[in-house]
């Protein structure tokens, strides 16, 4: 179990470092075409190549992973590759983390080692077949559902003649992109899955030919998101959405089971927790640091101007309970009564 954790890691880690490495190389390249000069051109940039060997490396490394373990644990565990990637801009990108993010990075490492820890190493069992045709339906049915949604929506604020997108439709943008990502991994598992139990040879091929197809797919749904919502909303529904379908469609499709023993079943569904809040928390660092600055400030400022409230009112109060100050009611109706007389 702990071997496939460390393998999805490193297959995780060098995904979205990769990517990184390959963003970079990209700002001093042109746009990628069949072009013999742009192809040389990419091939020699270091960056672009270092990055583009890392994702490749990754995606094979995450396929053996997923030969070696159930995609319920797997794919939770692949989520902790934001933080791996947080920690690596740290230290040689040099970009600055908040408190949040060091808080995310405590959270996956503890989830992936509670995930190991709940895990147990499971015997090769006869898939139902019959229910992959129903998980197909399941997931065209919550598409149709959800694209329709979006039709909706965008009617909606075409009406309303708004320029910028809703919630909504940056989280549906989120949740297509994480299912198909999901699939991904459960299509690829499958292929192995039917291997063992002596079918042919073929399907493996073909079911990483399908798990392209929905990463694929859901980069394409990913990057709409990215483009016309904001990346916090997006990426947390995509991450949260990947790990529950990768979860769900491995027990129910693939015939994963949950521990037996209650101690190790509730350390595997608290590591799945931990995670998801860590990746939660890595997404939207930087806003909810804000918000706590903010808050922060604003409780001080609050507190500042109440203890000068109870300043000034101390000081009037002092000053109104002088002696010398004090003029009795009898002495003020005299001098009053003085006057009065005084005038013509």
């Amino acid at each position: 179990m702990w071997e496939s954790i460390i393998l999805t890691l490193a297959a995780t880690a060098g995904n979205n470092i990769g990517k990184v490495l390959q963003k970079k190389g990209t700002l001093s390249l042109p746009p990628l075409s069949f072009k013999l000069k742009v192809i040389k051109a990419y091939t020699f940039n270091k960056p672009w190549i270092i990055g583009f060997s890392m994702d490749v490396g990754g995606a094979i490394l995450m396929l053996n992973a997923l030969s070696l373990a159930p995609v319920s644990v797997v794919q939770p565990v692949s989520g902790c590759g934001l933080a791996m990637l947080c920690i690596f801009s740290h230290f040689y990108l040099k970009e600055l983390m908040n408190a949040v993010d060091w808080m995310g990075i405590v959270l996956a490492g503890i989830g992936t080692i509670a995930v190991g820890a709940g895990g147990e190493e499971q015997k090769a069992s006869s898939i139902p077949i019959l229910r992959l045709p129903w998980l197909v339906i399941m997931v065209v049915i919550l598409f149709v559902i959800l694209n329709g949604w979006l039709r909706i929506c965008r009617c909606q604020r075409q009406e309303q003649e708004l320029m910028k997108s809703e919630a909504v439709e940056e989280v549906i943008y989120g949740l297509e992109s994480g299912i198909l990502f999901g699939m991904s991994s459960v299509t690829s598992k499958l292929g192995f899955v039917l291997l063992d139990q002596g079918f042919s040879n073929m399907l493996v091929p073909f079911s990483i030919l399908l798990s392209l197809c929905c990463s694929s797919t859901g980069f394409f749904y990913q990057t709409r998101g990215l483009k016309h919502g904001r990346a916090i909303v997006v990426s947390t529904c995509t991450t949260v959405a990947s790990i529950v379908t990768g979860v769900l469609a491995g027990i129910f499709a693939l015939g994963e089971q949950l521990p037996s023993e209650l101690g190790a079943r509730l350390m595997l569904l608290f590591g799945w927790l931990l995670i998801i809040l860590g990746v939660i928390l890595l997404v939207s660092s930087s806003r909810l640091a804000g918000q706590l600055a903010w808050l922060v400030g604003h409780s001080a400022r609050s507190r500042a101007d109440k203890n000068l409230g109870l300043n000034r009112s101390g000081s009037a109060l002092r000053r109104d309970s002088n002696p010398s100050a004090v003029i009795h009611t009898t002495t003020l109706h005299h001098l009053l009564s003085a006057a009065s007389k005084e005038k013509p």
